[in-house]
């Protein structure tokens, strides 16, 4: 008797110590967090730097080192405009590499459905900041605003990027790709189906920015538009139900490719610069938005064409 209470005495002690063995190896796994179409930014916006808006650069411009088999190739109408484009990608700003300024053709566009991604006043418009190029539209907003899509369309980008803060790239059934960018928090994910007027984030100050603004964006092929080629922005809506689009929407282009800028060195001034490109002192002042009386830091970027 003595022997048997023995024999399960241990086999009780041995199932024991297997159990507890066992829920030590579970305790220390560790598990994957869920993925969530939700992303809330407030406990990175302190983290987030803040600069002046002169430095903000076009998305296309950030160097994404993108692998070459992450661009997409889908068989037609899979995505919106797919016979068009005949990329997707989720990563990339412009990976088509498509020039228009040459453009033979006119292309019509509808524009019917447009919804004003959020109804205030223009705060910076598109061209020129300096030497730099503005590629898009700011408009005002306070932080939490909604902002909305313009067109019937698919998300193909949502995410972070160090210029544009948080951002969302949707591409239209019509052709366009719309950008908004500084968002504070995200509503949607990369290949979501969305339609005209559906909340796509919050306004906010993400990335490079001085203070709340959406930065709006109008593309074709991955080359930006000037918005107002496009939009009223007294009124809300678009100028004509149609946009015949054509080559002259893209001169542009060539004024930014005709820039050069001068990077001043120690002991330079205004008049040993416009000797060394002969650029007139008054011109430089005019392309720079300086006057004579301007003291010129080491490092700054003057442009003289």
């Amino acid at each position: 008797m003595q022997t048997l209470m023995l024999k399960r005495f241990l086999i009780f002690s041995l199932l024991v110590f297997v159990a507890i063995a066992v829920q030590a190896q579970v305790d220390t796994l560790t598990f994957e967090k869920p993925d969530t179409t939700l992303i809330d930014t407030t406990s990175v916006q302190t983290l987030i730097a803040i600069d002046d808006d002169d430095d903000e650069t076009s998305l296309d411009e950030e160097d994404y080192n993108i692998p070459i088999d992450s661009l997409l190739i889908y068989t037609e109408g899979e995505f919106p405009a797919h016979k068009l484009y005949k990329i997707w990608q989720t990563n990339q700003v412009n990976p088509y590499d498509v020039r228009l300024v040459d453009m033979p053709d006119t292309v019509a566009i509808n524009l019917a459905g447009y919804c004003h991604p959020i109804r205030n006043v223009v705060t910076s418009n598109f061209g020129f900041r300096k030497w730099r190029y503005h590629y898009g539209i700011d408009l005002r907003v306070k932080r939490g605003d909604s902002i909305f899509c313009s067109f019937d369309g698919m998300v193909r980008i949502a995410r972070y990027s160090k210029s544009y803060g948080y951002f969302v790239i949707v591409r239209h059934y019509n052709g366009l790709e719309t950008t908004y960018a500084h968002l504070s928090k995200l509503f949607v994910k990369p290949e979501q189906i969305v339609k005209a007027g559906e909340l796509l984030g919050w306004g906010g100050s993400t990335g490079r920015s001085s203070g709340p603004h959406l930065h709006y964006e109008l593309r074709y092929l991955g080359v930006p538009i000037n918005p107002n080629d496009i939009v009223d922005f007294q009124t809300y809506t678009t100028h004509d139900s149609t946009l015949y689009l054509n080559a002259s929407h893209f001169d542009y282009v060539k004024e930014i490719e005709k820039i050069r800028v001068w990077t001043v060195r120690k002991g330079d001034t205004l008049g040993g610069i416009s000797r060394k490109t002969g650029v007139s002192i008054n011109t430089l002042c005019r392309l720079n938005n300086i006057t004579t009386k301007t003291i010129l830091k080491i490092g700054r970027k003057l442009r003289y064409t």
